[in-house]
């Protein structure tokens, strides 16, 4: 057993560029840790990850806000404070904030992730939440 104790306020959150789009910090909870990471990521309106997938999939718990998370071939769908989502391992997918609302999850990443290409414009720009304009 170990007990991972809060760093709030003694590490600074790390602005993540290289594999997202737009304004994306994380707080490392666990890292790499029995192959298992573990990141609250808060993504500013419109911003989101690049396509990847997991080797052992991934749960993320959305903590506030409102984003969005798409499946590759799939619709995108909204998710929002208090959603769970269990992506199966293998499966290429993107998530981040909605065009107009942040998101705040933390993210439970099993195993390696593979990254891919950005997220185009277009690709975000169809993917809707009722009631935006």
């Amino acid at each position: 057993m170990r007990i991972i104790r809060s760093r709030a306020g003694q590490v600074p959150s790390e602005r993540r560029t290289a594999t997202f789009s737009g304004e994306v910090w994380a707080d490392g909870v666990l890292q790499a840790a029995d192959g298992v990471a573990v990141n609250n990521v808060f993504f500013a309106p419109g911003s989101r990850t690049y396509w990847h997938s997991h080797e052992r999939g991934q749960v993320i718990q959305v903590v506030s806000g409102l984003g969005l998370i798409c499946a590759e071939g799939d619709q995108a769908q909204a998710i929002s404070a208090g959603d769970t989502v269990w992506t199966e391992p293998g499966v290429r997918h993107w998530h981040g904030g909605g065009p107009q609302t942040f998101m705040l999850h933390l993210a439970t990443s099993l195993g390696a992730t593979t990254w891919h290409e950005p997220v185009a414009d277009e690709e975000y720009a169809a993917a809707r939440i009722d009631g935006d304009g």
